[in-house]
């Protein structure tokens, strides 16, 4: 497994993007990486600098990156040039693109769904779940976002034109986090509270998939290049990988000196492999076996 250490600061998310880029945030620092293939980390920083970056995504059909700052109540577009634009939002989370061209992201304290269009107009859409906290968020084959309500111990679902439905989980206390959309159809999330990985298809049916380790705290989770989904387990300082028909292993993540590694985001990179962002200041690389 190789490792690329990031002298500054706390990686946490992560994501491809053009041109063959990972870019990551640094949430205690406020800033974003950026590292091309072959290449040195380049770091930009924001201002200012305690927002708290969190969970970044491409935009769709660009160059540019969207990112949450969930301290500072902001949404934002970086360039490959470090160029940023902001967009106010109440404790923002997740985000991702849409099938409508628009970027959507959660608001984990205010219980809405936001939306951002090309134009830069923001709309918002309620979760009729009080204190459900919305989280991660995908895109669906079914052209919908889903979102896990973390403390609504729910998955729900949010149309292009803002009808909201929620689907309840079966397991107590399950505190969902990321969600990614699968090989199969389906989304598949992670249950950070359960130890246990979650499935819900576009009709709403739920699998849930217990770990080896309940306690290991499973945190972010995507599609890998095997047609398998592959996850962070934060508590544990392992990957996780699940087949669509249930079956899992897992792989130690290298240890840093002097903390516990914290592994948190990952992505399918643009060479096939699974980055993993640890906060502990480095980023992990495995080649899944195809």
């Amino acid at each position: 497994m190789q490792v690329t250490k990031i002298d500054a600061g706390a990686p946490y998310g992560i994501a491809t993007g053009a041109g063959g880029a990972l870019w990551f945030t640094l949430v205690h620092e406020g800033r974003i990486g950026r590292l091309l293939p072959g290449g040195e980390p380049v770091i930009h920083q924001l201002s200012p600098a305690d927002g708290g970056p969190t969970v970044i995504t491409p935009e769709p059909g660009g160059e540019a990156m969207w990112f949450t700052e969930f301290q500072g109540g902001r949404v934002g577009r970086i360039d490959a040039t470090g160029e940023v634009t902001s967009f106010e939002a109440d404790s923002p989370y997740g985000i991702v693109a849409g099938a409508d061209g628009a970027m959507w992201f959660t608001s984990m304290r205010a219980d809405t769904i936001g939306r951002i269009d090309a134009d830069g107009k923001v709309s918002e859409f309620a979760v009729p779940v009080p204190g459900g906290m919305p989280s991660g968020i995908a895109a669906g084959a079914d052209d919908a976002l889903w979102f896990t309500l973390n403390q609504g111990n729910a998955v729900g679902r949010v149309s292009l034109t803002g009808e909201v439905s929620v689907h309840p989980l079966p397991t107590e206390g399950a505190a969902p986090v990321h969600i990614t959309d699968g090989p199969d159809g389906a989304l598949w999330f992670a249950e950070i509270g359960a130890g246990q990985i979650g499935r819900i298809d576009v009709t709403g049916r739920i699998d849930e998939f217990p770990l080896p380790d309940r306690a290991s705290r499973p945190h972010a989770i995507v599609a890998g290049p095997d047609g398998a989904l592959w996850f962070t387990l934060w508590a544990a300082n392992r990957l996780g990988r699940i087949t669509v028909d249930g079956v899992m292993e897992e792989h130690d993540l290298p240890s840093v000196p002097g903390a516990p590694a914290e592994p948190h985001g990952l992505t399918l990179g643009p060479d096939g492999a699974i980055w993993v962002a640890l906060e502990a200041g480095a980023l992990a690389r495995l080649q899944p076996s195809t």
